[in-house]
């Protein structure tokens, strides 16, 4: 006898449920027994990373300094978080805590311990510079397109080429910069791992590196004009075409510094007549010289919108402010209350289990058993994924996280009882256990998509809108809601196609939790009725539950039903009698 199609569908799905779960954990095993770091320890690790708050760190107080010795505006200490912020970012260390104390004042705090690089490139001041272009190329898979329109791989450069220009150049846009060496570097240059520290290079060098996305990497020459020059940066709508654009005012000595710039640049040919604004050693925008400007207001145009404009203008306005940070602290802080707080978690989150488990086993007896094994399926993957996310995003576990992930269990337990409740509603219609399992699915689970839906929707408002303190919760909500769904398509219901068909489940036995009988499945369809039977015993009971269940329609049809049953034997009785008489 063949197999029914809703067991092939069952094993498909629980054979496509282990085959996602081996390959999440190979991948994760890739992290810990393949892949490095720079430090040369394993990129990945088998128990997720934790947040400051869980595992301590390091506290880094900075001091901001301007060249008049004034204190900073608020503006400015906003603009020198957000920098510090995506340094911190960019170094690959998550869940970092970057604020402001005292006015004057920035705290950063960093999980574990900060290294030497990381603690260098927090503390570095934000100085803009504008560099002349000499060569530029864009990146198109795994190589770049050289000026020759070729794609060109990563070479390993020959140290034994010149490095000194041939003949010294006369102005920062003269390609004798380029020596053999400069240009078998930048051949050689992956803007996703670079072999130098473009924000510490010399001005009077010319300097490879890339833009901001990665997308394009170049060979500029020294440094011509700096951030202190820049007056102000603003973003507007240009009146003729309705474009926006950033302007740009320069002091009296960049207005001086530009004009002779742009009179050099202007009869050039691209890319010679580019200028890169350059900011902690990436390129943040390198427009062409469209004119020679002499007043020290050049706008940049280009395929701005608003919210891009607008960010260009900051980075280029603050980022021109000459900051500097001195460090007044370094200390290592304790993740003691943190630690607390994760154990009263913990704890918290298995009398939910427990009580969760307790509920199931005395509702739902056999069926109980069920739901403890999809919330280990679902603790499982929610622990691998976290594990993979810590090596690939840099996440890491906060005791909001943990909040988020105690939470989902209630949500996974309310997703239970729509889809067992369902499956008992039919059985009280009449139908069999296997239909009912099929057919409750086909009910329940369009309310368990429309429930979970509206989780993830609340937390994705609540990551985008919410601070960083509450973001973890968030997250993990939202991931914990999609591994939730999967194991109810994947688990859950294939492994109840599978029970209906067994001999405990499929008979209806006591303890199964699918008895028909203790159910009160006592009439056929919806107002069909069975004969009455003694109110003895369990069918008592049953009977009871069936007449607690009914509707109040319901109820009125069998008491209609049971008047005329009652008026054709008085009837009946009385013709019985007359015929008699």
């Amino acid at each position: 006898m063949a197999t029914s199609t809703p067991v092939r569908h069952a094993w498909r799905a629980l054979i496509g449920l282990l085959a996602v779960t081996a390959v999440l954990f190979g991948v994760n095993a890739l992290g810990v027994y393949v892949f490095k770091t720079s430090a040369g320890a394993p990129a990945s690790s088998w128990s997720p990373e934790l947040a400051l708050d869980l595992q301590g760190g390091t506290q880094i107080i900075l001091a901001a300094q301007t060249a008049d010795g004034a204190a900073p505006s608020g503006e400015q200490m906003t603009q020198a978080v957000t920098i510090i912020r995506q340094r911190v970012d960019a170094s690959g260390v998550g869940e970092a805590d970057v604020t402001t104390e005292g006015g004057r004042n920035v705290v950063v705090q960093i999980p574990g311990e900060a290294d030497e690089e990381t603690r260098q490139r927090i503390q570095d001041s934000a100085q803009l510079q504008l560099r002349p272009v000499l060569v530029e190329s864009g990146e198109v898979s795994g190589s770049f397109i050289g000026q020759d329109g070729t794609a060109t791989p990563y070479p390993t450069p020959d140290p034994s080429l010149e490095a000194t220009p041939t003949a010294s150049p006369t102005n920062g846009s003269d390609i004798a910069w380029i020596t053999p060496k400069l240009q078998a570097e930048f051949q050689a240059y992956d803007c996703a791992n670079p072999t130098n520290d473009p924000a510490n290079a010399p001005d009077g060098d010319p300097l490879i590196t890339c833009s901001t996305d990665g997308t394009a990497k170049y060979i500029l020459g020294p440094v011509e004009i700096k951030g202190d020059d820049v007056a102000d940066a603003s973003s507007g709508v240009v009146q003729n075409n309705g474009q926006w654009a950033v302007n740009l005012v320069f002091n009296a000595e960049g207005t001086a510094k530009f004009t002779e710039i742009s009179q050099r640049l202007y009869p050039l040919q691209r890319p010679l007549n580019q200028f890169a604004f350059v900011l902690d050693g990436t390129v943040l925008s390198a427009p062409s010289m469209n004119g020679i400007i002499t007043d020290g207001k050049p706008q940049i145009t280009g395929s701005f919108t608003q919210e891009s404009a607008k960010t260009l203008a900051d980075q280029l306005k603050y980022g021109a402010l000459p900051l500097s940070f001195t460090v007044q602290s370094s200390d290592t802080i304790s993740a003691t209350l943190g630690s607390q707080q994760l154990m009263i978690g913990l704890i918290a989150g298995l009398i939910g289990l427990a009580l969760v488990a307790v509920y199931s086993l005395t509702v739902y007896r056999a069926l109980g058993m069920v739901i403890m094994a999809s919330l280990v399926v679902m603790g499982v993957l929610t622990y691998i994924t976290l594990c993979i996310l810590a090596w690939r995003m840099g996440y890491r576990l906060s005791l909001a996280g943990v909040a988020g992930v105690i939470v989902s269990i209630g949500f996974t337990a309310d997703s239970f009882i729509i889809y067992f409740e369902r499956i008992r509603d039919e059985l009280r219609d009449g139908k069999s256990i296997t239909a009912a399992v099929e057919d409750g699915w086909s009910r329940a689970k369009r309310t368990i998509y429309i429930s979970k839906s509206i989780n993830v929707l609340a937390a994705v408002v609540l990551y985008i809108l919410a601070d960083a303190t509450v973001k973890g919760f968030a997250f993990t909500l939202g991931l914990t809601t999609v591994i939730d769904v999967l194991i109810f398509i994947l688990f859950t219901h294939p492994v109840m196609q599978l029970l209906a068909r067994t001999r405990f489940f499929g008979s209806g036995h006591p303890l199964s939790g699918l008895d028909p009988t203790a159910l009160g499945a006592v009439y056929r369809g919806r107002a069909q009725f069975r004969a009455p039977v003694a109110q003895t015993g369990r069918v008592a009971r049953s009977r009871g539950e069936a007449e607690r269940r009914q509707t109040i329609a319901e109820r009125k049809r069998a008491a209609q039903q049971g008047d005329a049953g009652s008026t054709s034997a008085d009837e009946t009785a009385s013709q019985t009698k007359g015929g008699r008489s």
